[in-house]
């Protein structure tokens, strides 16, 4: 009968982690003040789509993603330049939604996402 003496000794056989005391993400999230305004403008982002989703047709929603909030205004990302021409035509539609929802709306900025 073999006995290992370090389960004798009660010793963990384990090795130390590689990172002692690492934070969970939430909470490196909620303690780090830059992330904590990124997130916030990443919940702003996701509100203001939500808020002018329902004037995208329905073919074309699939298409189209929120992007960054920042000081100059808010960008709809498109997925191809087709689908860039009809955002700037909705344009005027999405900054009055915003507007009657509280937003300040300095622009909208449609942008091509890159493949």
């Amino acid at each position: 009968m073999r006995i290992c003496i370090a389960k004798l000794l009660g010793v963990s056989t384990k090795p130390p982690p590689l990172v002692p005391n690492s934070l969970p993400i939430a909470d490196a999230l909620g303690r780090s003040a830059p992330l904590i305004h990124l997130r916030e403008r990443l919940v702003d982002s996701n509100a203001r789509f939500a808020a002018i989703r329902h004037h995208l047709p329905a073919a074309l929603a699939p298409h189209v993603k929120p992007g960054p909030v920042d000081d100059e205004g808010w960008s709809l990302l498109a997925a191809n330049a087709s689908v860039a021409a009809k955002l700037r035509q909705l344009q005027p539609r999405f900054e009055d939604t915003l507007r009657q929802r509280g937003w300040q709306v300095i622009a909208i900025r449609i942008k091509v996402q890159s493949s």
